[in-house]
């Protein structure tokens, strides 16, 4: 099998989808990778520490997706590369299909066999390709959110952790699953006053043994929701359904009731965003306004710490990699039942139930289809 890393081009994403490690893997099982000059660069990875291993360094994008098999990569195809898709090709990525539909049309168009990161499912219900991600992201928003509470970025101009004889800030977090607990640790850490917004009362009561006194958990309802968005300073969206749109916490109406100069950190947005006015954005153009909130819903977060999150993820994507270079998606699926989740679309039909549910398309059973 041939195997094709392209260089992602989706703005301010430098990522890459296999690193000198994983190379090796893949040669050692007598497969051949190519890897499209300057992909790792982003990463702080040279062409010469891929071709050392056995990667062929291939000039551009065109070559990788026309002689691979199998295209290994970050985000989802974009409209440039839409062209580059050749039927039957396995493509390997996130997609998050059930909050985009023309990209969903686009690759039941080109009958592509599209495996989502995203939608990789253990048995106990855990998705171990969202996992390195998510905590990567989850610290991020911290991270992010108090820079925007500063008032030359548009915030209140409040310190999160406050200092002694001022209060610390508010932050209200959204979910307590992967992205909402790194967070809250990160939050926590730096002395803010952290509330944690759940339905799961097991989740909670989990959390409740490994949070800091700092950290109040509370069962969510519209009236909880509504009293601690009231005087919050951070707010986090960490909500996730796998495969499906994101629910809306927070509608419009809502908004107005949060205090203007306070700071929404909407890390959903991959999956369409848990507030109401989220669209995504970039990490050159971040934020936007409404009602006085300062909106950050950059859909790539983790691409801005390559360095980091880049490995995180392969050692994550590499063995689901593996299993479909070893036996094909096909025997792949039926030996790995996680993996047979990942698949969303194969020759123009959408075999994953919550991606057909949310974008009305015709689903068909992935056991019928194989």
């Amino acid at each position: 099998m041939i195997i094709g890393i392209p260089k992602e081009i989706k703005e301010s994403e430098y990522r890459v989808g296999m690193v000198p490690a994983g190379v090796e893997q893949i040669k050692k099982l007598g497969h051949r990778v190519l890897i499209e000059k300057s992909a790792g660069i982003g990463t702080g990875i040279s062409d010469n520490e891929y071709e050392i291993i056995g990667a062929e360094i291939i000039p551009t994008a065109k070559e990788i997706y026309e002689k691979s098999d199998m295209i290994i990569k970050i985000k989802e195809p974009l409209s440039a590369e839409y062209g580059l898709l050749k039927e039957s090709q396995v493509v390997f990525t996130y997609f998050h299909f059930a909050a985009n539909k023309e990209l969903t049309l686009e690759m039941m168009k080109r009958k592509i066999v599209a495996i989502a990161y995203e939608t990789i499912i253990t048995d106990d219900g855990q998705t171990p390709l969202l996992v390195p991600m998510s905590e990567v992201a989850g610290k991020m928003s911290i991270q992010e959110g108090a820079k925007y509470l500063e008032k030359p970025m548009l915030g209140k101009g409040i310190l999160l952790g406050g200092v002694p004889g001022v209060n610390p800030a508010k932050v209200v977090i959204l979910g307590g699953g992967v992205v909402g607990t790194n967070a809250a640790k990160v939050a926590a850490g730096l002395g803010a006053r952290v509330v944690i917004l759940d339905i799961n009362l097991n989740r909670l009561r989990y959390l409740s043994d490994i949070m800091p006194p700092n950290v109040v958990l509370l069962y969510s309802n519209s009236y909880i929701l509504k009293k601690e968005l009231s005087d919050a300073d951070l707010v986090i969206g960490a909500v996730l359904i796998p495969g499906a749109k994101a629910p809306t916490l927070i509608p419009k109406e809502l908004l107005k009731t949060i205090k203007p100069g306070s700071v929404i950190v909407d890390v959903a947005i991959d999956q369409g965003g848990c507030i109401e006015t989220s669209r995504p954005t970039t990490h050159k153009d971040p934020v936007y306004v409404i009602d006085g909130v300062v909106h950050y819903c950059v859909a790539n977060m983790p691409g801005a710490v390559a360095g980091t999150s880049t490995y995180a993820l392969i050692n994550a994507t590499l063995p689901y990699a593996i299993e479909i270079i070893k036996h094909g998606y096909k025997e792949a699926a039926l030996k790995n039942k996680p993996l047979a989740h990942g698949i969303n679309i194969i020759n123009g039909k959408v075999v994953c139930k919550s991606v057909a549910d949310s974008l009305e398309l015709d689903y068909h059973p992935l056991e019928k289809v194989l």
